[in-house]
């Protein structure tokens, strides 16, 4: 296969691909998290040039496990005193040998526990929860740091000098590689599951570009969750997680139209969402709520996602529930985001009048000033009011605030309808 016109393109996607895999097989391999990113990088910059002038190769991981073995063992010989460990992985790797094909590391069996590992020390409470959030974006969702940039609102130097302290703080306190103790995963589980909720989040409603969802980020996300509620059977706001993501995913074969345009919930054809992640999703949740300590903030997401899995049509939608369970969601994790959900559940329930007088407290509160959702949210219930040029008004605003084109799209032909 030839790269020619389309090698970057191929490379990234190998990148999105592979990246968590590649970067845990290097770190168990060096026992060193830092060199590994870089190590992983390199090697992906080297297939750059070669698989443009060569083709992609047969093993495009084994390939580049390859290249990232080779330039470790480089790395450990440029070191001033070599200790015992890297002589023999030195050894151990020139004696194996192998061709730019070779999947010697490749381990199938620690594939999990290296995408756990990586997960927890991204999380490592040395590191600040700026950085914990920007490395394992970055390591684990194979997200660029312009994406980071743009979830965060930040500058993208900000996100790579994030993550460039990030590696050197690791490094500095000789963090290890390693799947920490049950203990240690419990302290740092709050940070682990916000940042899978961050890719997921990235995944289902893409912060910029031409696409609305981006299967392949949400779906890694779903993997790692999958993986943190095997290994952590017992903590139910990771069985809840889960849940959210499982019951949010259902609806994405829904969610986009023929030429990739938004569909809204109410134009969505229910038979076309997966059945079997709206199972495993409602399984999560049930078991979320078996611990006895009642539901977390995310088991309170997913509930609402369940009501809306289990209704035939938004009108059939328990409305009154979802109130409820937003109130519930505002006691446990409250942000102008969840308000925001409150006023289109509570406008649904009670009528737009009532979902206005919601919005319009956070827009007296200053809330959410750049983002486009208070606006477009307020520009539908003036819609449905009958106060048209009002609700033109907020739906500018809105098309000049929204970063994704497909949204964008969506919001003016919403203002294209009003006249």
């Amino acid at each position: 296969m030839s790269l020619s016109g389309g090698g970057r393109q191929a490379v990234e996607a190998v990148w999105r691909i592979e990246s968590t895999r590649i970067v845990g097989t290097l770190a168990r391999f060096t026992g060193d998290f830092a060199l590994a990113e870089d190590l992983a990088q390199e090697a992906f910059a080297e297939a750059l040039v070669g698989w443009s002038r060569d083709g992609v190769p047969a093993n495009p991981a084994g390939w580049l496990l390859t290249v990232g073995r080779r330039r470790a063992i480089d790395a450990f010989r440029r070191r001033a005193a070599l200790d015992d460990r890297y002589a023999a992985l030195a050894r151990e790797a020139e004696e194996g040998g192998g061709d730019g094909g070779s999947d010697v590391l490749w381990d199938p069996d620690r594939i999990d526990d290296d995408a756990l590992a990586l997960m927890f020390i991204s999380c490592h409470p040395v590191l600040s929860r700026e950085a914990q959030v920007a490395l394992t974006l970055r390591v684990l969702g194979g997200l660029t740091s312009d994406e980071i940039a743009r979830a965060f609102l930040v500058p993208t130097a900000t996100v790579q000098a994030r993550i460039t302290r990030a590696k050197k703080t690791l490094g500095a306190a000789r963090v290890r590689f390693e799947v920490p103790s049950r203990e240690e995963c419990r302290d740092r589980l709050g940070s682990v599951l916000s940042v899978l909720y961050l890719i997921f989040t990235e995944g289902s409603t893409a912060s910029h570009g031409g696409d609305l969802i981006r299967t392949d980020v949400a779906g890694e996300a779903v993997r790692l969750a999958r993986i943190l509620a095997r290994l952590l059977p017992d903590e139910p706001e990771a069985h809840g997680l889960l849940a959210l993501m499982e019951l949010t995913a259902a609806r994405f074969p829904a969610r986009v139209g023929p030429a990739g345009e938004p569909v809204l919930l109410e134009d969505q054809d229910r038979r076309r969402w997966d059945r079997s992640a709206i199972g495993r999703g409602r399984a999560a949740l049930v078991q979320a709520g078996r611990s006895g300590r009642g539901l977390g903030a995310y088991g309170v997401q997913a509930a609402i996602a369940e009501c809306h899995a289990v209704a035939s049509s938004v009108v059939g939608t328990d409305w009154d529930r979802v109130v409820l369970l937003y109130e519930a969601l505002g006691r446990l994790a409250p942000s102008p985001v969840v308000e925001l959900n409150r006023a289109v559940a509570v406008a649904m329930a009670s009528g737009p009048a009532a979902g206005l007088a919601v919005v319009d407290q956070l827009v007296d509160a200053g809330a959410l000033a750049d983002s486009h959702l208070l606006p477009s949210v307020r520009g539908e219930l003036l819609t449905r009011l009958g106060r048209r040029d009002e609700a033109r008004g907020e739906l500018e605003i809105a098309v000049r605030r929204c970063r994704n084109d497909r949204e964008r799209d969506l919001l003016r032909r919403k203002l294209a309808a009003l006249g």
